[in-house]
């Protein structure tokens, strides 16, 4: 019975000096936490969306303009006849002071390429297509006059030297900017066209396409929602949203105007009055972009 107790003791013993020479050792590290970069933006990518805004003339464009019109060889092709219906020589003023602005809208698509990421240097290039709806009441005169007479009833006169009803323009501009993170500033300019005619520069119920082409430039600020944002409907690397002023010249060449009346019996009357003005105007725009790319 001594021995058993001796033993047990001894066992006791062991496991004691056992438990304490544990304690003793150096505890195994915990393995430290895995770092994950938070990714830095960057403007990098390709990029396409829409945009809506307002545009307006902006030449200075309110001397009216003076044309001399010859008599017709009948009284059916003349602009003007007196009051015994005989053909008359007169002239025709248009008084260029109607409204020159409205709606502007449409969608654009390109590239950015940031040297840094986070801040720094962008370059990019954009082409859009836009719709606009303006410019389409210059071509009604303010005065005719004729000794004795006047303008026959249901002729149609247009303004040669007016700003066309513009039915659409587009730009193809280069861009430079400087990024703050997801604050992107920038300047840009190019190329610009664009299109209209129709009544203004010939005959009614005809298309008479004036293309123009030119040059534009501007400016804007563009901000990058989060990923997550909830206009990502395309799951894009990021939805952007800009704020942007073009102005553009589209040049209209040193043409001579075309048809500028017809008689009530559809005769063409034209006049040499020289270089038409160019089309210039204005453009404040809100547009929205999805970024698809490097994030």
């Amino acid at each position: 019975m001594k021995s058993i107790l001796r033993g047990a003791t001894a066992l006791a013993g062991i496991a004691f000096a056992g438990s304490a020479l544990a304690a003793d050792l150096p505890r195994r590290a915990a393995p430290p936490p895995v770092f994950a970069p938070v990714p830095v933006f960057t403007w990098t990518g390709f990029y396409a969306g829409f945009n809506a805004g307002y545009g307006f003339g902006t030449q200075d464009d309110r001397a009216p303009t003076v044309i001399g019109v010859p008599a017709g060889p009948t009284a059916a092709s003349s602009l003007f006849v007196t009051g015994a219906g005989a053909p008359a020589a007169g002239v025709v003023a248009f008084s260029n002071r109607n409204s020159n602005d409205g709606f502007v809208g449409g969608g654009q698509i390109g590239y950015n390429y940031q040297f840094t990421p986070g801040s720094g240097v962008v370059i990019g290039v954009e082409a859009d297509a836009q719709y606009v709806d303006f410019g389409r009441n210059r071509n009604r005169f303010a005065a005719a006059t004729v000794p004795g007479g006047g303008v026959q009833a249901g002729s149609l006169v247009f303004n040669p030297n007016g700003i066309s009803g513009l039915d659409y323009f587009g730009t193809v501009r280069g861009r430079l900017g400087y990024a703050f993170d997801r604050t992107l500033v920038y300047g840009t300019g190019g190329f610009a066209y664009g299109s209209g005619g129709g009544r203004q520069f010939g005959l009614p119920n005809s298309s008479t396409d004036s293309f123009q082409t030119g040059w534009a430039a501007g400016g804007g600020i563009e901000y990058a929602l989060p990923t997550d944002s909830f206009l990502n409907f395309f799951r894009s690397s990021a939805v952007t949203l800009k704020v942007e002023g073009l102005y553009v010249n589209l040049d209209q060449g040193n043409r001579n105007n075309g048809a500028f009346a017809v008689t009530p019996n559809g005769t063409v009357l034209t006049t040499a009055v020289g270089r038409r003005q160019d089309t210039e105007f204005a453009v404040v725009r809100a547009g929205l972009n999805y970024k698809f790319g490097s994030y």
